[in-house]
């Protein structure tokens, strides 16, 4: 069964991808790589517009295999040397020393421009590349690594009709999923098959792998290596704090530019941290097989995109905690219990109580914010399976869906906070 045109294979697809460095600054490599690739001459500059959003996230976050640079201008620069578009949110994936030096000649020689356009919002990158007299365009647009048109010369090359040119009747998953309710979401857990099990494995194995190095000396923050240290023998540890350590040193590690790939969820590789790394340390803890365990693990990436479609892409409000962090409480919940009711108070546990986080960009402090989120949606399986509700209060209302959709109205209304925000990251 599936809903509507969209089956679960497409959800997946669309929702839950390998990712290589902070889903922004790639968005902004990306795009200049695409226009490179259509230039067909050496290119001696480049100048990309980027909406508000993009320019947040992107500002402070490590750039993987740089040594440690950060922001967009360097992913700007890398773009004009290293990458191919076919490889999507990994295109840096290829980055050197090589690459890195080449890319640091272009930035000193004043070859690379971000411009902010203040006026847009979500996804969206704009890369003119120019050389021999010629120019190449590519704008990507609602996803990141969405294309929706590629220009030579002024002239248009490619135009999207919708998101990654697959036809669900204009609409990425995301947007279909706006409008489908928590049990019309649900019904593509009836879809599940062996392939997909593997697939969310894979994303598992992922996740756990970059929170590993996470726990090494001189990794980011060391967050999740503090945490750890702080309860000594992981044996005799609180499953949450377990849960808190681990999902922090992952986005140490990824925040920091390590070049290591993360399974990303609704477009956000530290969603997808959150996301997946509680529901596989709770499910490995409690001795529970693997194909149980990825059922788990869709539940969680389910309701993080259903919540994100509501949302949008990026917003004022911090994701990886309230978003994610709901899918994850939602999957942990689904792990102990089976029951789907259940799991809908776990996201009203999770929004009640972290919806007022604030999203201040990518940089190394998200370990923090991913931690939280992480040992919070342990909090909220726990209470949820007890069988405990949530009467409407504050953003909590009589559905989940009533939730979600108050949760996405106080997310729009922070406009000025936003402006506020962009103005403080700016003097940076």
């Amino acid at each position: 069964m599936t809903y509507g045109k969209i089956p679960l294979k497409q959800f997946l697809k669309e929702e839950v991808k390998p990712a290589f460095g902070c889903t922004e600054p790639v968005a902004v490599a990306l795009a200049v790589v695409r226009a490179r690739e259509e230039l067909s001459v050496p290119p001696e500059r480049v100048n990309v517009v980027i909406s508000s959003n993009i320019f947040k996230n992107g500002a402070s976050v490590g750039i993987p295999g740089t040594e440690g640079l950060k922001g967009n201008k360097i992913a700007a620069a890398l773009g004009l040397v290293t990458g191919k578009s076919d490889d999507g949110l990994e295109v840096l994936k290829d980055c050197d020393p090589d690459s890195v030096l080449a890319a640091m000649s272009f930035l000193k020689s004043g070859s690379v421009s971000i411009t902010v356009d203040n006026d847009v919002s979500g996804v969206f990158a704009k890369a003119t590349v120019s050389g021999a007299n010629h120019s190449a365009t590519c704008i990507i647009e609602k996803s990141h690594d969405n294309i929706t048109e590629v220009f030579f010369d002024g002239k248009t090359i490619f135009k999207g009709s919708n998101v990654n040119g697959k036809g669900n009747g204009g609409n990425s998953v995301a947007e279909e999923m706006s409008s489908m309710t928590w049990d019309e979401v649900m019904e593509w857990l009836k879809e599940i098959d062996e392939e997909d099990i593997a697939f969310l494995l894979k994303g598992k194995c992922m996740n756990m792998e970059i929170a590993e190095k996470g726990f090494e000396s001189n990794v980011g923050l060391g967050v999740g290596r503090a945490i750890r240290n702080s309860f000594g023998n992981s044996n005799n540890a609180d499953i949450g704090l377990l849960i808190k350590a681990w999902s922090a040193a992952a986005a140490d590690a990824r925040m920091s530019g390590v070049a290591m790939p993360v399974m990303s969820s609704a477009g956000s590789g530290n969603h997808g941290i959150t996301a997946i790394i509680p529901v596989a340390i709770y499910g490995h803890l409690n001795n529970i097989d693997e194909g149980t365990i990825a059922k788990g693990l869709l539940v969680s990436h389910l309701v993080t995109s259903y919540i994100k479609s509501r949302t949008g892409r990026l917003s004022t409000t911090c994701g990886c905690a309230f978003a994610a962090g709901s899918g994850a409480a939602a999957g942990i919940t689904w792990l102990r219990t089976k029951d789907l009711c259940k799991a809908k108070t776990a996201v009203n546990i999770v929004i009640s109580n972290l919806i007022g986080m604030l999203c201040d960009g990518a940089k190394g402090s998200c370990a923090f914010k991913v931690g939280t989120g992480a040992i919070e949606a342990y909090h909220a399986a726990m209470i949820a399976s007890e069988g405990v509700e949530l009467d409407p209060q504050g953003v909590v209302g009589k559905t989940v869906e009533q939730t979600v959709n108050n949760a996405a109205e106080v997310a729009s209304c922070m406009g000025e906070i936003e402006r506020t925000l962009l103005e403080i990251i700016a003097k940076e």
